[in-house]
């Protein structure tokens, strides 16, 4: 079973105790900065590890309660698959716990535990009145049938309940898309000392991992992800629902802020124009007004913009669904179905949110018709529908695009006909631009193995499947460098995969002392010294040993009699013509040591070897020439 990586958060009103019950649950105090220390509020993100096992990881993340800091708390949310709505129980519910909780249903969290805290304050009869109260301020809620858990964070009362109760809910809940194109938006920017800039946020979805090439959108500098950490501790990989800590080169902390993404894909927009759906809030205290300033909240970005109706001037009392545009003041990083908040900037107040219809939107005539365009845009054409299954999945058979899209076949297949979908097997379809993104991602493995290793005849096939596993289906790959070799992109031998463009070669920093090895290994003819002796002569460091040794003897430029002794390949080719010419169909070992005047230390070796090659076939006593 493939292990699930999960980011649960802490919502609710402040001082209700979410700081106090995240150390509780993970004996982490997520407050790190001496503001928060003195104020006893948090005001930047928090986070710590709840638990992991061999199938599942939880990681914690505290948001911050106060009205002042909802900014930081919309950039948690937004990434994570459960919220522990924490509520306490001498308060119950209070303005931001409803605030918190409309946040929530507009970033179309539906997953909720509830935690009553503070239980050693209030009696068990008033307990029960508050249990009541809370029970009805939620209905109607996303947390309407979610479980209860009473806990007090100081004794220690039912956090151990909640914690069960926190991993069972997440262990029935699906688990985010790995094998997609791998966004991180930034929530954290920093430099350790002697690393360089770091980054950190929840992954979205996709996967990453050590050593990748990576963009910072919408900025568009290309940088490498040096290392990684997922709470503090160095990882290889990275998964979706995890949060991780990635060392960046090529880029200074001043280049990047909160609100930037990273991607390895292009199939992320940058815009300023998004066609979009919207919910109001229930009670707004102020009208909503055509082309009014608003701030949103997409991602970990905080953008201002222009709300833009076409079928109202203004609204205050709007329970349904509202199709409109939001033309922003600097650009974003986002794509279909990705969902955000509005505020309202002054006086500030959440006024709605929603989930992204076309992400390239454009200027509109104001009337119904607009609004019936966008209707049928929500609902997304056939081939729109397709592309958006199969850049989540990268490559499903028909019946899988029917469950996924909720198309009929006749649908499907019509619209399969387009040039951007490609049938690559007996059952299986993808798109161009994906087949495009393996060959680069193929392209750049083997560039950098071969700079690596460039004695090498190539990468094993199986280690660039297993490399690229986490991203693309095997079928998928294995099409793709079966179609490169046969445009000559990339070629094959044997077990390897290399760029055609490439040859084996000794690094020319090295040049000279291979070369210097081969020929005393030449001028010492057929009484060599142990080959370990010439390497260490020619000054070859260990690390390129095994390569050099690889390579001259897959071109015969070296022939090996044992483990020890090697003959120049030169040297070998004429020993062997001397002793075919001075002898018959077939000779003994004391035939080819008059011949060749060689010990039985090299002479056995020598003969052995031209068994093995072939050459010689061994009856009895006697060797006979094939």
């Amino acid at each position: 079973m493939e292990k699930r990586y999960f980011t649960i958060g802490m919502a609710g009103h402040i001082d209700h105790g979410k700081t106090t019950l995240t150390k509780a649950l993970t004996n982490v105090d997520t407050d790190r900065l001496k503001e928060e220390k003195e104020r006893q509020i948090s005001i930047e993100l928090g986070f710590a590890p709840l638990y992991e096992s061999e199938n599942i990881q939880i990681s914690v993340i505290d948001v911050p309660g106060h009205e002042r800091f909802i900014r930081q708390m919309i950039a948690g949310v937004a990434g994570i698959d459960l919220v522990v709505l924490v509520v306490a129980a001498d308060e119950g519910v209070m303005p931001q716990t409803k605030e918190h909780l409309e946040i929530l249903g507009f970033l179309g969290i539906h997953s909720g535990i509830v935690a009553i805290t503070k239980m050693d304050k209030v009696d068990e009869e008033f307990s029960e009145l508050v249990k009541d109260d809370i029970y009805e301020e939620l209905n109607g809620t996303v947390f309407e049938n979610s479980p209860y858990v009473l806990v007090d964070s100081l004794s220690h009362k039912g956090i151990d309940e909640l914690k069960l109760q926190i991993i069972k809910t997440l262990e029935q809940q699906d688990v985010r898309d790995t094998k997609g194109p791998f966004r991180l938006p930034i929530d954290q920017v920093f430099t350790v000392k002697g690393q360089g800039t770091v980054v950190r946020g929840t992954l979205y979805e996709g996967a990453v991992e050590e050593g990748q090439l990576l963009t910072i959108m919408p900025r568009g500098i290309e940088v490498r992800a040096r290392q990684l950490q997922v709470h503090h501790e160095p990882a290889k990989q990275a998964f979706a629902g995890q949060r991780v800590a990635i060392n960046l080169s090529n880029v200074s902390k001043e280049e990047i802020e909160r609100g930037d993404v990273l991607v390895s894909s292009e199939h992320f927009n940058i815009t300023r124009t998004v066609d979009v759906a919207i919910h109001m809030v229930e009670d707004l205290e102020y009208l909503v007004k055509q082309r009014m300033p608003i701030k949103c909240h997409i991602g970990t970005a905080e953008v201002m913009g222009r709300i833009v109706f076409f079928d109202r001037n203004e609204l205050k009392a709007e329970s349904g669904e509202i199709l409109c545009q939001l033309r922003l003041e600097e650009e974003i990083v986002t794509k279909r179905g990705d969902r955000f908040i509005l505020r309202r900037p002054s006086p500030q107040e959440t006024i709605g949110g929603g989930w992204v219809i076309d992400p390239k939107g454009e200027k509109y005539r104001f009337g119904h018709q607009t609004i019936e365009e966008l209707a049928k845009k929500k609902e997304g054409s056939p081939a729109e529908r397709l592309t958006a299954a199969l850049i989540e999945a990268k490559s499903l058979s028909i019946d899988e695009l029917i469950k996924r899209t909720s198309l009929d076949q006749e649908e499907v297949s019509l619209a399969l006909a387009g040039e951007e979908f490609i049938h690559y097997s007996s059952k299986e379809y993808t798109l161009q631009a994906i087949i495009k993104d393996v060959e680069e991602e193929l392209f750049d493995r083997l560039n950098d193995y071969h700079n690596q290793f460039p004695l090498r005849n190539g990468v094993n096939k199986a280690e660039l499947l297993q490399g690229l596993q986490k991203w693309y289906p095997k079928s998928l790959v294995e099409y793709v460098i079966e179609q490169g070799s046969a445009t000559n992109l990339f070629q094959r031998k044997g077990q390897f995969v290399s760029l055609s463009s490439f040859t084996p070669h000794v690094p020319p920093s090295w040049m000279k002392r291979t070369d210097n090895l081969l020929n005393d290994l030449k001028r010492d003819g057929l009484q060599v010294k142990y080959l370990q002796e010439y390497i260490k002569g020619a000054g070859i460091p260990d690390a390129l040993v095994e390569d050099v040794k690889r390579y001259w003897i897959e071109r015969e430029m070296i022939i090996s009699l044992d483990e020890s002794y090697y003959y120049h390949g030169e040297v070998f080719t004429e020993a062997v013509n001397r002793l075919k010419a001075e002898t018959n169909i077939e000779f003994d070992v004391g035939k080819a040591k008059e011949i060749l005047g060689l010990s039985r230390k090299y002479m056995i070796p020598f003969l052995e070897r031209l068994d093995e090659n072939q050459i010689t076939k061994r009856v009895e006593n006697m060797r006979v020439w094939l």
